[in-house]
């Protein structure tokens, strides 16, 4: 990189961190001052800072914490609504029903199939719609189509995601698009996605036809989370039914390239004794085998960990940085700010997951080797004389580093665990001190002494 772009990576590193101490977005909030202010705005307006550039940084340190592990590559898309006005739209395009303005963030998500540990982000894509689209769907390349980020991220993923031991991409419905099931799966990479389409199969039946055909192999409760704005938490109990099909390429696919078939099996889950609620349907499709029920109640409890990206966009707008309050003054510039906001949110999702260790995560996932070494550093200055005192985890893990910005935070080792607020005053605690011993160190290394 040159001189121009050096500098404006150091100073994106220092924003994100300012996003992960105080939870915003606010550049009033996050410059501190008013010269602070205005830095965090130019940084925004750079034109060699750009989205393309801010979303490959996610997934900077991803693979490594993936490696060995089978991984949920859970992607989605969110809207993130922006307040204006006629006279004001900031070059923002229509998102939800066309009658809001914003930018769609579309993200992939690293989760450890075993614990459920968020690992990093993946890709994904974010951008303005430039406006309303008026040719037919089905007439646009599919190149063309927002529809494509799906299979864009998923191989993507086959990238990043390579030191992993097997990866299964999961979406929900928007995800099921014939290009995905014909082209993305290959050894060690599936996909799991929630049917939308009652797609044709060769033997002349259709896929939900041939759901309500299979035979009812188990029953059990599961737990939903709860859905903003007016679904709670609670238990749904469900059945279970299983099968193998085979489906046909659509007839208006306009990529004859793309196999005329796909064998696929398809996991259907009914709730059966719902309580004044919409009852729970999911016709879950995979290219995983199954050969018994075990294995297909654990194809629903890999797509049930589709949630954590719902959570990852909570943070980063309701519930966290606080995203759809900004008002920076261009769409380019939202742009810009959602995609630095969407790694700060994991950022802050995985300190907090991490505390207690039970997904043996390296500290790199989050800090830097010299950010490691400052840690590293203050740890005995932080442990007491009582064992629950002492920094028992293992020297470089995150849930090590995790201990020692608690007790920055105030925490005293007793009482309940630390939570998001003790972690973000113990993040403020230790960047001005990693700060600080940065610059005595290079001191010491540019005085000279006769």
């Amino acid at each position: 990189m040159g001189h121009s772009e050096i500098c404006a990576s150091i100073k994106g590193g220092a924003i994100l961190e300012q996003m992960v101490v105080r939870k915003t977005v606010c550049l009033r909030r996050l410059g501190g001052h008013r010269r602070g202010e205005e830095r965090a705005g130019r940084f925004f307006a750079n034109r060699k800072v750009t989205v393309a550039k801010i979303v490959e940084g996610w997934s900077a340190q991803t693979g490594t914490a993936c490696a060995g592990r089978h991984v949920l590559a859970i992607q989605d898309t969110t809207e993130v609504k922006f307040p204006t006005t006629a006279q004001r739209r900031r070059g923002l395009g229509p998102v939800k029903q066309g009658n809001t303005y914003g930018v769609l963030v579309h993200a992939m998500i690293a989760v450890d199939a075993t614990t459920t540990a968020c690992l990093g982000l993946v890709g994904g894509e974010v951008w303005t719609r430039p406006g309303v689209v008026t040719e037919p769907h089905r007439e646009r390349p599919f190149v063309d189509r927002e529809s494509h980020r799906w299979l864009a991220t998923a191989e993507r993923a086959k990238e990043v995601l390579r030191p992993a031991a097997g990866v299964t991409v999961i979406a929900d419905r928007e995800g099921d698009i014939y290009p995905n099931w014909a082209s993305l799966p290959q050894a060690g990479v599936h996909q799991l996605t929630r049917a939308m389409v009652d797609r044709r199969l060769v033997d002349g039946g259709t896929l939900f036809d041939a759901a309500a055909g299979f035979a009812v192999a188990g029953r059990r409760r599961i737990e939903l989370p709860a859905r903003q704005p007016d679904r709670a938490r609670r238990t749904a109990v469900v059945e279970l039914r299983f099968g193998e099909v085979v489906i046909r390429r659509p007839r208006d696919e306009q990529d004859h390239t793309l196999a005329a078939t796909v064998r696929l099996r398809l996991v259907d889950v009914r709730e059966v004794e719902p309580e004044g609620v919409e009852p729970l349907h999911w016709r879950l499709v995979t290219t995983h085998e199954i050969a018994d029920t075990t294995k297909a109640w654990q194809v629903v409890a890999w797509y049930q960990a589709r949630w954590i990206i719902e959570q990852l966009f909570r943070v980063m707008k309701s519930q966290g940085l606080q995203l759809e309050d900004s008002q920076l003054a261009t769409g380019e510039r939202l742009v810009k700010l959602a995609a630095a906001a969407t790694k700060a949110a994991c950022i802050d999702m995985q300190l907090v997951q991490e505390r207690d260790g039970k997904d043996q995560l390296p500290a790199s996932v989050i800090f830097t080797e010299p950010e490691i070494e400052t840690l590293e550093a203050l740890s005995p200055t932080l442990e007491g004389k009582t064992e629950r005192q002492q920094n028992l985890h293992p020297v470089a893990s995150l849930a090590w580093a995790a201990w020692i910005i608690a007790r920055l935070g105030g925490w005293n080792c007793y009482y309940k665990p630390p939570g998001p607020i003790t972690m973000r005053r113990g993040m403020e605690q230790f960047y001005p001190i990693h700060r600080g011993r940065q610059l005595e160190m290079r001191l010491k290394r540019e005085v000279r002494i006769p």
